[in-house]
């Protein structure tokens, strides 16, 4: 069965403003990569290689990032949808693009670690199922979207419920037969004013056409908010495997594993892993603890990192105490004069300038 995708990449991304006032929230990088790299790198391995994605305010950002699509061996469609107004309007506006072709729809800020690959092979083999969702076992599902099951089958779906009729909640990605297409233009929009895909999948159900449940094992994070995103990059980071390609001078110290990419430069610091640090950018006198990703053209001097995400061209200099549980932006400037140690938390937008007294 031949696939496409379409990856969802339009949100405004308002729970991680001020960050994404200005920049995509599906390129905040995660251990160094960014968030919507992880789904495309996913569609490819389980052989979808015709992708739409659909776009918003941030379109040219998106597409400066991603390009053709040629880096991943996929070709990228472009699909621009008029507002946020929901997943299943979001179906909808890449109707000519999906035409009669089942697909596989993929949160752009969504992160599964075991990847989609068994997912989408196993809708290929459902002749007779008109959607296959992705489930996960999670701690408190009255935050999600929650399935009520009969085997493998799909009886009812419920939005965020006060008492949920199970444990699982809906991952952000879901195969679909065109059938998805009719029901989403035959729901009404929510108190959200948004039309939920969760009501089109009702409508499957209600309407008798099948919809299954395949229940993922790994860990998975909607990276909407900060500290699923922070812990998104700690579980990747887990799994690095130690590469030094730039420069360390014998003052310094590497424990566990680090990653340090091309042209990066580490002076009289220590760095202790599992942590990364981007090409070009430099540590100096620096402590950066695990946990911690350091983007592309960073300084960090004086300071101490860690687990936190520090994103392309920021410095922090002679910072006391230490930087914790933070997000910081593009061309960020954290600066400090001589004070008591203490310990900051920081989420700062593109651009900022932050001076410590």
């Amino acid at each position: 069965m031949e696939l496409k995708g379409l990856i969802l990449s339009g949100g405004a991304g308002t729970r991680l403003r001020p960050i994404t006032h200005t920049s995509a929230k599906q390129l905040v990088p995660v251990a160094n990569k960014p968030i919507l790299y992880y789904g495309l790198e996913a569609l490819k391995e389980a052989g979808v290689s015709d992708i739409g994605i659909i776009v918003g305010d941030t379109e040219e950002e998106i597409r400066e990032a991603v390009g053709d699509g040629s880096t991943w061996g996929v070709k990228v469609t472009y699909i621009r949808q008029e507002a946020p107004l929901g997943l299943a309007h979001a179906v909808l506006t890449a109707e000519d693009f999906l035409g009669d072709s089942p697909f596989v729809m993929y949160l752009g800020d969504n992160l599964i670690i075991e990847g989609i690959a068994d997912f989408v092979n196993e809708f290929r083999g459902k002749e007779d199922v008109d959607a296959l969702i992705l489930l996960a076992h999670v701690p408190e599902p009255q935050h999600f979207g929650v399935a009520r099951l009969e085997g493998d089958r799909v009886v009812e779906l419920i939005e965020k419920p006060k008492d949920p009729p199970s444990d699982l909640a809906l991952v952000g990605a879901y195969m679909f037969k065109p059938t998805i297409l009719q029901a989403s233009k035959a729901i009404e929009p929510s108190w959200r004013d948004e039309l939920e895909i969760t009501d089109a999948i009702q409508h499957l159900i209600d309407h008798d056409y099948r919809v299954e449940a395949h229940i993922i094992s790994g860990w998975w994070k909607d990276t909407g908010h900060l500290e699923d995103l922070l812990e998104a990059n700690r579980m990747v980071l887990e799994d690095i495997m130690p590469s030094i390609e730039g420069q360390v001078d014998e003052s310094s110290r590497l424990d566990g594993r680090v990653v340090l990419e091309e042209g990066a430069e580490v002076i009289g610091s220590t760095l202790r892993g599992p942590a990364i640090i981007g090409k070009g950018s430099r540590i100096i006198d620096s402590y950066i603890g695990p946990f911690t990703a350091i983007y592309y053209g960073v300084k960090v001097e004086g300071s101490e990192i860690e687990h936190s995400i520090v994103m392309e061209n920021s410095s922090i200099t002679n910072i006391p105490g230490r930087i914790e549980g933070s997000l910081i932006g593009k061309n960020v400037q954290i600066s400090s004069s001589p004070a008591l140690p203490k310990t900051f938390r920081f989420v700062l937008g593109d651009n900022s300038e932050v001076g410590l007294v």
